[in-house]
């Protein structure tokens, strides 16, 4: 693909290609924090660091499976609005999700997108499904696959 942004209705000739990978995010333990505070899901797993180093099988605390789902919006929308030129684009949903590997508090990650699907909705826009997959710093398994939908509007 070129550096040009091209149009919603063009990503239908890049069907099965890599549109392009997100910058770094660290999932800290700040962040796993703030997110477990939000959904009140305050499992220990997550946010005792003492005790999830001495009986995690993990070694420590891992971000909630939600959360790395929900780095599905930055990244994805980082990736798309530096592509394709769009006047809006909205989050329209989620396909198909698997948690692959658990992200331990600290590491970074990214996101791989591939265009999966581009759907002509007419009045000039376009839904767009891409598979998303969370890479981990220096992991050879992702942190999960996502099917995500977004509505284009240009």
């Amino acid at each position: 693909m070129t550096s040009n942004r091209m149009s919603p209705a063009d990503l239908g000739a890049h069907v099965g290609e890599e549109i392009g990978i997100s910058s770094w995010i660290t999932v800290g333990q700040q962040r796993i924090d703030e997110f477990a505070h939000c959904t009140e899901d305050h499992q220990w797993i997550h946010v005792d660091v003492e005790r999830a180093a001495k009986e995690s099988p993990f070694g420590g605390t891992v971000a909630h499976g939600f959360l790395t789902l929900a780095l599905l919006a930055p990244t994805g929308f980082e990736v798309l609005l530096s592509r394709v030129q769009a006047k809006q684009a909205v989050n329209y949903g989620l396909e198909k999700v698997r948690f692959l590997a658990p992200v331990r508090a600290g590491k970074r990650v990214r996101n791989h997108m591939k265009v999966a699907a581009v759907e002509d909705k007419g009045g000039g826009r376009v839904l767009l499904t891409t598979e998303n997959s969370i890479e981990i710093e220096g992991e050879e398994k992702p942190a999960l696959i996502a099917f995500s939908q977004a509505m284009l509007m240009s």
